[in-house]
């Protein structure tokens, strides 16, 4: 059976540990690979390699590193269907999610090919007498990246091409459970030209993370996972004297107003709540009905829930694929049976699934989809990030009530807004307390020249990723004051401070 190793200097690299940890196929239930667990030796491996590799890709121009990202990007163009695949195999998702899962990661590879126009500094001539004043940013040094099993491409692919093109060198330690990815990412870049140790890729659990977070060779770290780890994530790294994006939870609420058209938003609730298995951070899992619209909505929402193709995720004609392992699927399973038990009524209960079609899924990973009805937010199915395929409906009478709804919310990534009133529309989006918003889109997750990021407990700190936010994150500024006298001028020096004049 295979090893997945870590990448260290440009090679695959066993580690000193002899620790492994199984990958299974989540539709099957099968073991597939086993995957190296690093701690603080491969780490201190890596950054060392990384070390060094900074001393040359610092100084190599932001034309040859862009030329890096357009060859890369041209390697994911080829390799977008055998990537995906893969995801497929390890995550569970479809073939068609992982496809999209890279197109969306691709788009910041494609921003960080731009680079060199956004990393012109400015210039100020004659400030004073003589004096004049330039700026611009360099690279920090060696940059970690912490990322989560259910974006194991496009996540990662939101940190290190910009990384990398500001001339930082980097450290990715993915998820243990889909780890194909990040090796295979690694051997593009190799491909693409970018030199050995400038991409490093430890595997490993919180042993690895650990090492990295208190790593006095590493500038800066990137995470994005659930609120509890990313406040560990952000007190230890800036305990440590790092820079920290640390991006946590969701729960994600679309308020559905009675003048929107029911059959277009279930059509989209649908897909943004199980797309995925729901397994995103970005998914619906709230839909709050404002007045007349609830009944309508929920029954609309209940045919398309019952109508959505559950199987493997290679399989022609999936919508939706298993969760990634057995403990997820019953995590989910019970928050249904405890939200029947709290008192919302379970309109289409997805427990218990079989994939009949599919004789070899018999032990894999599924659940089908739920939809629960007449949800307050006292109930757990409310209050909890489930991370499945279920929807909550949450029944309320006015847009100001839903929009008081989401604020009151401990989570504040993404929302959205489905009405065909530009008034409401313009209310909603300047009042209701969240870092992305989509209206008549579901998951407003933004494109890549602009930045991602939530507030409240969905970001901890104040470090957006990618678009403007990941360039200023990778670098740090420099501000120059020149004066170049004439061999004959005389300048004498004041002692008072130095003005303009």
């Amino acid at each position: 059976m295979k090893t997945i190793q870590h990448w260290i200097d440009g090679a695959a690299h066993g580690g000193a540990a002899s620790r492994t940890a199984p990958v299974f196929n989540p539709a099957t239930g099968e073991e597939r690979a086993r995957v190296a667990l690093g701690g603080s030796a491969e780490v201190d491996a890596a950054v060392a390699a990384a070390s060094r590799a900074f001393e040359t890709w610092s100084e190599t121009s932001v034309s040859r590193r862009t030329q890096v990202m357009f060859a890369f990007r041209q390697l994911l163009v080829e390799h977008e269907e055998e990537l995906g695949r893969l995801i497929s195999a390890e995550h569970g998702k479809t073939v068609d999610d992982a496809r999209g899962e890279i197109v969306r990661g691709r788009e910041v590879v494609e921003f960080a090919c731009g680079l060199g126009d956004v990393l012109k500094g400015s210039f100020s001539d004659q400030v004073s007498n003589g004096v004049d004043v330039h700026d611009f940013r360099q690279p920090l040094g060696v940059v970690a990246g912490i990322t989560p099993f259910n974006f194991p491409a496009m996540v990662p692919l939101w940190m290190h091409p910009i990384a990398l093109a500001t001339g930082n060198t980097f450290l990715l330690k993915p998820s243990e459970r889909d780890p194909s990815a990040a090796e295979f990412v690694a051997g593009l870049y190799r491909r693409a030209g970018l030199p050995d140790g400038v991409f490093n890729v430890v595997h490993g659990g919180k042993e690895a993370v650990d090492a990295i977070l208190i790593h006095p060779g590493i500038e800066a770290v990137s995470f994005v996972g659930s609120t509890p780890v990313a406040r560990y994530v952000h007190e230890s790294a800036t305990r440590a004297g790092k820079r920290v994006q640390a991006l946590g939870g969701a729960k994600n609420h679309a308020v559905v107003l009675p003048d929107a058209d029911l059959e277009f938003v279930a059509n989209h609730l649908t897909a943004g709540a199980y797309g995925s298995a729901g397994e995103r951070c970005m998914a619906v899992s709230v839909a709050v009905a404002v007045g007349a619209a609830a009944d309508g909505l929920v029954e609309v929402l209940a045919r398309k829930a019952r109508e959505v193709k559950v199987g493997p995720g290679d399989a022609p004609g999936t919508e939706m694929g298993p969760l990634v392992t057995r403990d997820a699927r019953e995590r989910v399973e019970n928050a249904v049976g405890t939200a029947a038990a709290q008192g919302a009524t379970v309109v289409v209960d997805g427990r218990g699934l079989k994939v009949d079609d599919h004789p070899e899924c018999a032990d894999g990973f599924f659940t089908g989809p739920s939809l629960l009805d007449h949800v307050t937010p006292e109930m757990d199915a409310y209050k909890e990030e489930l991370f499945g395929p279920v929807l909550a409906v949450v029944r309320v009478d006015t847009l100001d009530e839903a929009i008081a709804l989401i604020n009151a919310n401990p989570y504040g990534n993404g929302t959205a807004l489905f009405t065909a009133s530009g008034e409401a529309a313009r209310r909603f989006q300047r009042r209701v307390k969240v870092g992305m918003i989509g209206v008549n889109v579901p998951v407003p997750v933004p494109m890549s020249y602009y930045s991602f990021g939530g507030w409240k407990d969905s970001l901890i700190g104040d470090s957006p990723i990618h678009g403007p936010e990941g360039v200023r994150f990778y670098t740090r500024p420099k501000v120059v004051t020149t004066r170049w006298p004439r061999p004959a001028q005389q300048a004498d020096a004041g002692f008072t401070f130095p003005t303009s004049s």
